[in-house]
């Protein structure tokens, strides 16, 4: 089983985003059961809640299935994980810092890395949480350009691991 975790700040819009639309990539692709896909926030202020309203409407408007709680990511996490999914800059900080080996923190990767056409200077999802719902369809037009590549790279990793 190869297992990627998408990490936010609070686990209720970015992160649930793109855990529910790169799990319907993984559906797609056929590789249900060999694909285990989650997310969580860098903080633990929204634990147990559900994905913001937003988020659920902007995802549900697209077609995409969610039940999501929050759940604050733990560094024992690394051990168990083989990709963990930053959504910006500064969460991939926070997490690199957490890792407790150089090779947990080489699993951090930040998500638009993965978009060819993402501009690499700002290759930050922006936080829609205190802004309009735009930001949040945003938020899914950016997750769903880096989601195809993502699908590659952890395709290539499992033929890797399997060789």
């Amino acid at each position: 089983m190869y297992r990627v975790c998408f990490v936010c700040t609070g686990n209720i819009c970015r992160s649930p985003m793109a855990e529910s639309v790169f799990r319907a990539h993984v559906s797609e692709a056929g590789l249900d059961g060999q694909v285990e896909v989650d997310s969580a926030g860098t903080g633990g202020w929204h634990e147990g809640d559900g994905a913001d309203p937003r988020t659920v409407s902007v995802l549900e408007g697209a077609g995409y299935a969610q039940d999501h709680r929050a759940r604050q990511f733990r560094p024992s996490w690394f051990a168990r994980l083989d990709l963990v999914i930053a959504l910006d800059a500064g969460h991939l900080r926070d997490l690199r810092a957490l890792a407790p080996t150089p090779e947990d923190a080489a699993k951090v990767r930040l998500l638009r890395s993965y978009d060819p056409a993402a501009d690499h200077a700002s290759a930050d999802v922006p936080d829609p949480y205190y802004g309009s719902l735009d930001g949040f369809e945003e938020c899914l037009e950016l997750v769903e350009a880096a989601s195809p590549g993502l699908l590659d790279a952890v395709r290539e990793a499992m033929k890797e691991h399997t060789a």
